[in-house]
């Protein structure tokens, strides 16, 4: 049966990546170096002559700008999907890592165990955010099977990609980075899921950020 391959890429970096800042839903946009990474994570895909068939992406700008390096360099134009988006993170967004237990600290206290259950006061639990990338993964399978396709979103979203691909539970300790304008590679060989590379930042010239732990 016909593999279809996916090459996830986490968007370049912003400003509130930089400050530690939760991002979740709030559309920010690309800082300098973002936009740096994002032109040499393109190059990088066209130096390996990747063949891929279509390009997906969430409709938040850091996402959408790093797809558009990649719509530039191979003349095509990316299909925006919201259900890429990264988790909504509710009370917490727009604040640091390091205002978040002073802000509400038993919530705090929830989100960092990974209480799969806990929706964030307005925002989405755990399990709602996997549900959600498991249905967009398959939809976008479906729809493209035995193809090659390229994907740009966000951390905790590919962070929940590489869960499902993988069979980590959710509530286990991130066992992975997702760097800013990293590849990382999965696939489906029509009957389940593995990782085949993960985290590959060698097209960089700088240091990527990890993603924070959501």
């Amino acid at each position: 049966m016909n593999t279809t391959r996916f090459c996830l890429v986490r968007h370049g970096e912003t400003n509130w990546n930089v400050e530690g800042r939760l991002q979740g839903h709030t559309d920010v946009d690309l800082n300098k170096r973002g936009i740096t990474q994002a032109a040499q994570m393109a190059k990088a895909i066209k130096a390996i002559n990747l063949q891929f068939d279509v390009l997906y992406t969430s409709d938040l700008q850091r996402a959408a700008k790093t797809a558009n390096a990649i719509e530039k360099l191979f003349n095509t134009k990316a299909i925006v999907d919201s259900s890429l988006r990264e988790r909504h993170l509710g009370a917490f967004q727009g604040i640091t890592t390091k205002e978040a237990p002073q802000f509400d600290a038993e919530l705090w206290k929830s989100h960092i165990s990974r209480d799969i259950h806990q929706e964030l006061r307005g925002g989405e639990s755990i399990a709602q955010l996997a549900l959600r990338v498991q249905k967009a993964l398959e939809k976008i399978r479906l729809q493209h099977l035995g193809q090659t396709i390229l994907v740009v979103s966000h951390g905790g979203t590919l962070d929940m990609m590489y869960r499902l691909a993988s069979n980590q539970a959710l509530d286990a300790e991130r066992a992975i980075s997702v760097p800013n304008a990293s590849l990382n590679w999965i696939s489906h060989d029509g009957s389940s899921w593995k990782v085949d590379r993960w985290a590959d930042t060698s097209h960089l010239d700088t240091l990527a950020l990890d993603n924070l732990d959501l």
